[in-house]
């Protein structure tokens, strides 16, 4: 694979920060919630950010 350029490494920098933190987000909501429902969405979203933040992660290797 080519060399990221610094504008690239920097949105993918980016990126990888915003999906952690929907990560951590959804976790939280996932945790507070009681409706069964509405806590596997937010286990199901949690999980989504996270396996896109690994893919991203991968670019960096």
């Amino acid at each position: 694979m080519s060399q990221l350029n610094k504008l690239e490494l920097q949105n993918l920098r980016h990126l990888i920060g915003a999906h952690e933190t929907a990560f951590q987000k959804m976790r939280t909501y996932a945790e507070q919630s009681t409706d069964p429902q509405v806590k596997s969405y937010f286990q199901k979203s949690a999980q989504d950010a996270q396996k896109t933040k690994q893919q991203l992660l991968s670019f960096l290797s």
